[in-house]
Formats: structure tokens, sequence, C-alpha cells
């Protein structure tokens, strides 16, 4: 397996943009005029078509894309014992999905992504994230039905995530990451959060990581620290890297994946912002702790704009390491 760079190696969140012909393909499914078979060639042709580009651009610890995957929530909910799925929820603006309902114990039925992470992994010698919605998100973007409270329903959701997790490693993923969008808007649950990834991350030998979107920050600060992952992956420049004022109080322990372009915004930021934003942050988290990579996932801009800031990111984080190994800064053995 290919190294990461020994100095600020560059990632990304999860999600790529699906191509027009992907997209197409997927609402001819739901109407019933192509078949299972036609959609999964398709898939598996946009997956190959964002390793290459990962590649290209030299990105150090790749992502499948997701281009499987229709939403964060009900793909998983449609796989596992004890769900079933509502009709279209407003998300926000003119964005909707399709609400998991959870109507009786929750079952895990069989590895969900493994197939998906062993075809992506089998493209590239680069390591390849697996990677699965978290307990806490998962239940706070369910309707619960079956449960008694929100802490039943996480911590049921725990337990078959963590069987997930497990699959996951034994198929070879060095990296597994759980993402938590949903953490930062209930600050009071942060202890419910806490002990549901406990749950998960049991006994994995793999580094593993949690995304959290941008929410209550400065409200769940310093106490997200607690959460028992090896990185937290941080939505940090749409909002003018505000997120370093409670890093100063309260110094960031972990490893931190710093999210430099702004993923909700068709403006692509220059190379010099994005190096600035690097040195910035370099002030308060060590280079040795710092991982580069997109605010969030970029599914929601084109594919010219996914890569361009794919690009940017990349491009700038090489610079950054070179201007600190020209002082003699070694930042990863």
């Amino acid at each position: 397996m290919r190294p990461v760079s020994e100095c600020l190696p560059t990632t990304s969140v999860g999600s790529f943009p699906k191509p027009e012909e992907l997209k197409t393909a997927r609402t001819r499914f739901t109407r019933g005029q192509i078949k299972k078979d036609e959609l999964t060639r398709l898939e598996k042709k946009a997956t190959e078509f964002w390793i290459r580009k990962q590649e290209e651009l030299d990105i150090d610890l790749v992502v499948d894309g997701e281009m499987y995957r229709g939403d964060m929530a009900t793909y998983f909910a449609e796989n596992v014992g004890g769900c079933e799925i509502s009709g279209l929820v407003r998300s926000y603006g003119n964005r909707y999905y399709k609400k998991p309902i959870v109507t009786g114990p929750l079952k895990f039925k069989g590895a969900i992504t493994v197939e998906w992470f062993k075809f992506a992994q089998g493209l590239t010698d680069r390591p390849v994230i697996g990677m699965f919605t978290g307990p806490y998100t998962m239940m706070d973007w369910s309707f619960i039905e079956y449960y008694k409270t929100r802490e039943e329903a996480a911590m049921a959701w725990a337990e078959v995530l963590h069987e997930e997790a497990a699959a996951l490693e034994r198929a070879g993923a060095q990296y597994i990451q759980i993402d938590e969008p949903a953490v930062s808007v209930r600050p009071e649950e942060m202890d419910l959060a806490v002990r549901a990834m406990e749950v998960v991350v049991e006994g994995l030998k793999a580094k593993t990581i949690t995304h959290i979107c941008y929410g209550a920050f400065e409200k769940i600060y310093p106490k997200v620290l607690e959460i028992p992952v090896d990185r937290i992956d941080l939505e940090m420049s749409n909002s003018g890297l505000d997120l370093l004022e409670h890093m100063k109080r309260n110094p960031f322990t972990k490893e931190l994946g710093l999210g430099v372009v702004d993923v909700h915004s068709h403006k692509l930021e220059s190379k010099d912002e994005v190096k600035k934003r690097i040195r910035d942050v370099m002030k308060y988290v060590p280079a040795e702790r710092l991982w580069v990579d997109p605010d969030c996932g970029l599914k929601t801009r084109t594919v010219d704009e996914a890569i361009e800031k794919m690009r940017v990111v990349s491009e700038a984080a090489r610079e950054v390491r070179k201007e600190l190994k020209v002082k003699g800064k070694v930042c990863r053995s």
C-alpha cells in the first residue's frame, strides 16, 4: 500500500458529484426503466472516474465518492433490519430525502459498504477510507417508533454499526470514518454521542475518523475531543476559521481534518488563500497532526468545480510541505 505523505497529507470528506449519466440512470432505475445490473455498472464506472481523478491530483488518502448512495441516512437504513423508509422529507432549501423510520429492533443483516470498499481499493494502491454514517446521526435523522428514548435508539444503532466497522476492518480498511454531521446540533447530547461512538470503535485497530458539520461548535468544544476517534474532521473555511478562537483557549489534542475550501460555494479559492488557512491553523495545531481536505463532501458542486477545489487543496498542501522542509521541519515519522 502506498504510504501517505509524511507531512500535511491530503484527503477528502467522502462524497463527490455524480456524473449526469449516473444521475439519469438512477432516475430511470427508480422508474423501472433499467435493471439493477446496468445501474451498478454505471456506479462502478463513476467510482473509477473519481479514484483516477484523486490519483491524478495526488490525493494521499482517497474516498470512493459514494456513487452508490442516494443520501447519508436512507442508504444505511434500507440495509438494516427494523427500518422502513418514509416519503420525501425536506432537509434544507430545496433538498429532500426519504427519512428512515425505526419500526422494530435494529438488526445487522450483513455488511453494507464492504463490497464497494473492496471494489474501490482494488482500483488503487492508495489507501481508501471505509466510511459510513454514525449512530448519533442515524438516530437523529430517523423517525423513532420502536425505541422509547433517543438514547436507546442511538445505542441500538451503535451496536449495528460496530458490526459494519468490524467488517470493513476485516476487508482491509486501514482508515474507517464514522460520519456524525448531527453532533454539533444538540450540545446537550454530547455524552450520548461519545458513548455511542465508544461502542462503534471498540476493538478496532484501524485509524478512526469522524466528520462533524459546522454548527454550535462553541457549545460542544472541548467536549467534542472526548469522542474516541483518532481524527476529527471539521468544516472551517466557510466560517473564516472562527473555530481557532476556541482552540486558542483549549488546545485541540487530536489529529485535525482541516477543511480549507468551502463546499457550499461555487467560488474557487485561490492557492494563496488555502495556503494561508493551513499556515493559520498550524499556529494552534501542529503540522504533524493536520490533514488537509475540503470542508465537507463535494456532491453539491459540479464535477468540474469539485475537481478544481480538490486541485487547489492538493497543490496548496504540497507547497506548504515544501516550505516546512526548507525550514528543516519533519512532520511525520
